[in-house]
């Protein structure tokens, strides 16, 4: 624990380093007004709110994340700085958390230059401020259950661009889990029980629930929950990708 600060202070400054942050960023903030107002309907819902702003957050997080999680541990494995870094005096716990913490504040920071969006809305009506403030905690807990999938992902591979599309897979399987077309799939031979189990693991459903500005307990630790154990698998790989 006593390095996980160095950890995180080093990757965070890392991506301000390159011209990476300013480039995600620039694309997040671009995307996001685009998809609210033109493609949302923003004006045209007649509504004070911010739902045609986050509506759009799982699918535009879907490639925007796994691309910011990429390089986490598959440049470091491309480059051979992995092997440096497991002979640093750091346990896998602080590397792994340490990096993981560094692109979720990262991934805040973009999200909190959305703020324009609030004062526009408050401009516009009176919308209710605190469904704003859970909807956009729901949001930065949404991209860190992205970029932990992410990290486990970039662990496994060499090439960056293997690790972008292995978590770009495996978070749009979190998203459709709890479509009707893929509980069919499972209807007639499975249990009732796993088709909730299987309903329960969408990242839409979750979301959805907290972005109405409804905080529930269970929500909550479906994130949590589901963060630390992808970055445990994470730990896991590392620790097995070592000598690759």
């Amino acid at each position: 624990m006593k390095q996980l600060p160095v950890v995180f202070k080093r990757e965070l400054a890392s991506y301000f380093a390159t011209p990476l942050a300013y480039v995600f960023i620039l694309i997040f903030l671009v995307l996001s007004g685009v998809f609210t107002f033109y493609m949302g309907g923003f004006y045209e819902g007649g509504q004070a709110d911010l739902k045609a702003f986050f509506s759009f957050h799982p699918w535009l997080y879907l490639f925007l994340v796994p691309a910011l999680a990429m390089r986490l541990w598959a440049e470091e494995r491309k480059s051979g700085s992995i092997e440096l870094l497991m002979t640093l005096p750091i346990t896998r716990f602080d590397a792994v958390t340490g990096k993981f913490l560094a692109a979720w504040v990262f991934a805040g920071i973009a999200l909190l230059l959305t703020f324009p969006m609030i004062i526009t809305v408050n401009y516009l009506g009176e919308p209710d401020n605190g469904a704003i403030v859970t909807a956009y905690l729901g949001s930065w807990l949404l991209a860190g259950s992205y970029l932990a999938i992410g990290s486990c992902m970039s662990a496994l591979a060499k090439n960056q661009v293997i690790a972008f599309i292995l978590a770009v897979s495996a978070c749009f399987l979190f998203i459709v889990s709890g479509f009707p077309m893929v509980l069919d799939a499972f209807t007639g031979w499975a249990p009732q029980w796993l088709l909730d189990a299987v309903a329960s693991l969408s990242f839409l459903t979750r979301f959805d629930a907290i972005s109405k500005g409804v905080i529930d307990l269970r929500d909550l630790l479906y994130f949590i929950t589901l963060m630390a154990a992808w970055l445990a698998a994470t730990a896991i790989v590392v620790d097995l990708k070592k000598a690759d």
